[in-house]
C-alpha cells in the first residue's frame, strides 16, 4: 500500500467485539434505575445509536418519554458499563481477527485508524480498552453518540477531528468505514465515505452486497484482505 493520508474508522460492536451480554445486562440495570421497574424488551441495536436504542427501548415498554429521560438513561447506561469492567474481560471478546487487522493497518504508513460507533464516548472507550484493542486507535478522533448527530454526521466529524489532531487531509474517498450493518452502509454512503462490510452482525453477506457495500467480508480473519480491501477503496 503506498503511502497516502488514509483514515479507517472502525465499528465497535459486532464488528471489532461482541460484549452483547455485558450491554443487555447494562440496558437493563440502566432502565430500571431510569424508569423505576425492570427491562421487558430491548430494542435492536445493529447500525443504531444509543439515543435510537434507548428511546426505542423506552417505547417498546410502554414508557411516555420526556426530555429528562435520555440524559438520565444515558447517565445511568454509562455508570452501568463503568461497573462492569470485569464483566467485559470475562464475557466480552475480539471477534476473529480484528486485533490481527487492527495491528496490520497500523503499520501501514499514512493510516490512522479510530472508530464510528453508536456508543456514547465513556463505553466505546471501556470497551476497546478492556478488551485490548485500543493501543492502535486514535480515540479522540472518533465519532461517538452525543444525541444530535446522526452516523453519517459523525464520520464527517471524525475526518475533521483527525485532520487536526493529526495535521492532514482526511477526504471522504480517503476514509474508509468497517462496519457489520446495512444501516451503516448507508451511512457511509451519505457521508461519501466508501465501506468495508463484515457479516459478523445480524446482516448478511448477501444484505450486505444489496444494501451496496463497497466491499463484503465474511469475516475479518484474511488481514490480507482486509488491508488490501482499504488499500483499493482509497487508490485517490
Amino acid at each position: 500500500m503506498s503511502t497516502l493520508n488514509r483514515l479507517v474508522l472502525w465499528n465497535i460492536d459486532h464488528t471489532l467485539v461482541d460484549v452483547g451480554r455485558v450491554t443487555r445486562d447494562a440496558y437493563a440495570e440502566a432502565f430500571q434505575r431510569t424508569v423505576g421497574r425492570p427491562l421487558v424488551r430491548l430494542a435492536p441495536t445493529p447500525g443504531r445509536t444509543e439515543s435510537e436504542i434507548i428511546f426505542e427501548t423506552l417505547a417498546f415498554n410502554d414508557v411516555v418519554t420526556t426530555d429528562d429521560h435520555l440524559p438520565s438513561f444515558v447517565s445511568a447506561l454509562t455508570a452501568a458499563f463503568a461497573s462492569r469492567r470485569a464483566d467485559l474481560r470475562a464475557h466480552g471478546r475480539v471477534l476473529a481477527g480484528a486485533r490481527e487487522a487492527v495491528e496490520a493497518l497500523a503499520h501501514v504508513p499514512g493510516v490512522v485508524q479510530s472508530v464510528l460507533t453508536g456508543s456514547v464516548r465513556p463505553n466505546a472507550v471501556l470497551k476497546v480498552t478492556e478488551l485490548g484493542l485500543a493501543d492502535r486507535l486514535d480515540l479522540g478522533a472518533g465519532g461517538y453518540e452525543d444525541g444530535v448527530y446522526s452516523k453519517a454526521a459523525l464520520l464527517e466529524l471524525a475526518r475533521t477531528r483527525a485532520g487536526e489532531r493529526h495535521g492532514a487531509r482526511y477526504p471522504e474517498a480517503a476514509t474508509v468505514y468497517i462496519a457489520d450493518s446495512p444501516r451503516d452502509v448507508q451511512a457511509a454512503h451519505i457521508a461519501g465515505s466508501p465501506i468495508i462490510a463484515v457479516a459478523t452482525g445480524s446482516a448478511t453477506e448477501a444484505e450486505l452486497r444489496s444494501a451496496g457495500a463497497d466491499r463484503v467480508l465474511a469475516t475479518l480473519a484474511d488481514t490480507d484482505a482486509v488491508v488490501s480491501a482499504v488499500a483499493e477503496l482509497t487508490r485517490i
